[in-house]
This record gives C-alpha cells, structure tokens and sequence, in this order.
C-alpha cells in the first residue's frame, strides 16, 4: 500500500514515518524468511485482489531500493498488469542475486493477453534485468480470497496456457 500516493499521503498527513515502518514491515517479513534451509522464497508486492478489484496503484518507485535490496527472499514477485503499475525502472534495484518474477498476466479479467505484447514487455523488462534473471507468471493469484475473482475455469486455463506459450518463445523449451 506504500507504493499509492494517496495512501501515503493519508499516512503522512497522520504523523506516520513511512521509511520507518517500510524498514519495519521488510524486518517482519524477513524474521518470517530467514532461517528456512532448502527452500527458495518468494515476495509479492500485491496491490489487492480480491473479488477482481485492486486497492492500490503506483509504480514501484518510492519503495523499490528499500524492498529489492531489503527483502531476503530470491524471488520478487511484483505486479505488472496494467499501467497502474508502473514503469520497469525500479527495477535497477534489484540485486543481482534475485530473480523478477514480472506479474504480466492480469487476474481481474478473463480478456487474454496477446503473446506478442507479453514478449514485448518481458523484452522491456530485460533492458533492466537480464533475461536470464525474469520469470511470467499472474499479477497475483486466481483465487487469492474465498469470493476468488471474476475469471472462469476456462479464462484461468487459457491465460495460464498463453503464458506457457510465451515463456517458451521467449526462454526457449
């Protein structure tokens, strides 16, 4: 939620101290990580997903060097569906030792995506990060609450199919 002007402003114009409980928040998240021998962890970055809304909107910006570099997970999971996303700049945060998992498959809608646009994004992306270095998957879950979002069986399938598809266009079998 840090990354949506309006709710930092709401924040900030309360007294809070935003870097303060960014650092906070990524040292909760990193007492949860740490110490877990064997397993490759993942951070998502969610904007929200619950019932095919989002509440948050922003690039990556005003928390990228603190998350990327902070964070203890190799794999960052970030959201890049639509323009409310952002740009790909932050990106150059990132150390080298993780892997972007660029979130370019929306969950809120069962519209698919063209391949062409995906392989365009990614080879957008790899400006920044190498390509070895990103991975496709969706924004966030299908399925991240109860209520789940507004796709059917058919739409998650074929979206999930589009990204196979794309991912071996773009990395090869």
């Amino acid at each position: 939620m840090l990354l949506d002007p309006k709710t930092r402003a709401f924040y900030e114009a309360r007294g809070w101290d935003l870097a303060e409980w960014l650092d906070l928040g990524i040292g909760f998240d990193n007492a949860v990580m740490d110490d877990i021998p064997g397993v490759t962890l993942a951070f998502h970055l969610c904007r929200g997903n619950q019932g095919s809304r989002w509440l948050a909107e922003g690039g990556y910006d005003p928390i990228a060097e603190a998350v990327f570099q902070g964070i203890h997970a190799e794999r960052l999971m970030l959201e890049y569906d639509d323009e409310r996303s952002g740009t790909f700049d932050p990106l150059v945060h990132v150390p080298d030792d993780k892997t972007v998992v660029l979130g370019l498959v929306t969950t809120k809608r069962g519209a698919l995506e063209d391949a062409d646009d995906l392989a365009r994004r990614i080879d957008e992306a790899a400006r920044v990060v190498p390509l070895e270095r990103l991975a496709l998957s969706p924004q966030c879950g299908f399925a991240t609450s109860v209520g789940g979002n507004n796709l059917t069986i058919d739409e998650q399938r074929r979206k999930l199919e589009r990204m196979v598809e794309t991912a071996r266009r773009v990395w090869g079998d």
